[in-house]
């Protein structure tokens, strides 16, 4: 069978975003099969693009001038060095734009306008343009002349006041996320909203402006803990490694480290209770049912959390299996990436690179079967496609290239 083209082959995206919620979208898109050019600034590009060490090593082993956090966000790119500050530079931005079917930027509220690059002053030439705006607070609110970062974020949307050992235990206190969890499912939602509007433009034949914020997408993400509050009046706090709705549903100890334990109904807790030879736990009113263990946490756990100290990870990990009852390690990333599972489903690629020979990035998760996700080229070095792309989608000559690259006097 011939293999179809990517799904979003054909579909223009300008890419106006720096650091990782923008960036972590339009590399969704690129994976589909957009052509996204990303307009970066001449001689700094990306912030991240100096957001290192580690940076990516050439043959020799050599650092190279690629960060590896700007190589985690902006494969399969065209990048394009402009000032968009000169007046030649918006032009020529504005030109791609109306090319373009889909902009992608996260400049402060209001930021773009004074270049002619909103979305009210390109919907005039493009009433067809699908313009994301990517910001902390969003177009609108009391906070949304503020700069907004995944961290404070994290603070400000409710996220650390759940994440994190609780207050009476040692190490209690707010915690982040390991990763910038605000930022990456803003790129996610951000990537969601841009689709429907594509989808819906079939229809209309006409763009929309998508206003996302960094908070917004923060506060919707708490999902269950949200209806938690919502539902009974009560703020739920920091539970470690513990579950709120469920028990149990947590990290033990075992006499040689540690794992997951995860019981997500009666029936798993009845086999769980057999497996580490408890079985009376399961007919005890106490604890026979989910609601009865919630309430019940603090007598339950620490009868489960002495047994499992008698026996080896690996022994756990094996019987819970055999039982259905779901269970696993705590992986460091070198060891997520020899799992089995995660090589076979290949969640690592190697790409050519022009100045390393190879770069390694993480693949997409999006598996599809008839039109999959492409893996065409590594984060573009900065301005790497500027002569192609001038020359190629707005008809410059080698000179009028040569003088943009001039710097300002």
């Amino acid at each position: 069978m011939s293999q179809r083209p990517a799904p979003l082959t054909g579909i223009r995206v300008l890419d106006l975003t720096r650091v990782l919620a923008g960036p972590w979208c339009t590399q969704n898109l690129a994976d589909l099969g957009a052509e996204v050019i990303k307009i970066e600034r001449p001689g700094a590009g990306d912030d991240t693009r100096a957001w290192g060490p580690p940076y990516l090593k050439d043959a020799a082993g050599v650092d190279t001038t690629e960060a590896a956090y700007y190589l985690s966000a902006n494969r399969n790119k065209y990048s394009v060095a402009l000032d968009i500050a000169s007046p030649r530079g918006a032009e020529l931005v504005r030109e791609l734009a109306r090319q373009s079917d889909i902009l992608v930027e996260n400049f402060k509220v209001g930021g773009l306008r004074k270049y002619g690059l909103d979305y009210d002053s390109l919907k005039a030439d493009n009433p067809g343009l699908i313009y994301c705006s990517i910001t902390g607070f969003g177009q609108t609110g009391p906070y949304a002349s503020r700069p907004g970062y995944d961290f404070m974020i994290q603070g400000m949307g409710g996220l650390m006041s759940i994440t994190g050992e609780r207050d009476d235990l040692p190490g209690g206190g707010p915690q982040k996320a390991g990763v910038a969890v605000a930022d990456l499912m803003t790129g996610m939602y951000s990537t969601v909203g841009i689709l429907a509007a594509l989808h819906e433009r079939g229809r209309s034949g006409l763009g929309q402006h998508i206003d996302m914020a960094l908070l917004d997408c923060q506060v919707a993400m708490l999902a269950n803990q949200n209806l938690n509050y919502m539902t009974s009046g009560q703020a739920p706090r920091r539970a470690g490694n513990a579950h709120q709705n469920l028990v149990p549903y947590q990290v033990f100890a075992a006499s040689d480290g540690h794992l997951i334990v995860a019981v997500g109904n009666d029936s798993q807790f009845r086999n769980y209770c057999r497996v580490i030879g408890l079985p009376e736990l399961s007919d005890d009113p106490r604890f026979a049912t989910n609601p009865r263990r919630v309430q019940n946490r603090d007598a339950l756990v620490p009868l489960l959390a002495e047994r499992m100290e008698t026996g080896e990870r690996d022994y756990w990990l094996a019987e819970l299996e055999a039982a259905g009852v779901p269970a696993g390690p705590i992986n460091t990333l070198d060891q997520v990436y020899q799992d089995p599972q995660v090589q076979a489903r290949e969640m690592r690629r190697e790409l050519p690179h022009p100045t390393a020979g190879t770069v390694p990035v993480a693949a997409s998760p999006l598996k599809l079967s008839g039109s999959p996700v492409q893996y065409r080229r590594p984060a573009p070095l900065l301005g790497e496609h500027t002569r192609q792309v001038l020359a190629e989608r707005l008809g410059l000559s080698d000179e009028e290239i040569q003088a943009l690259a001039q710097p300002r006097g």
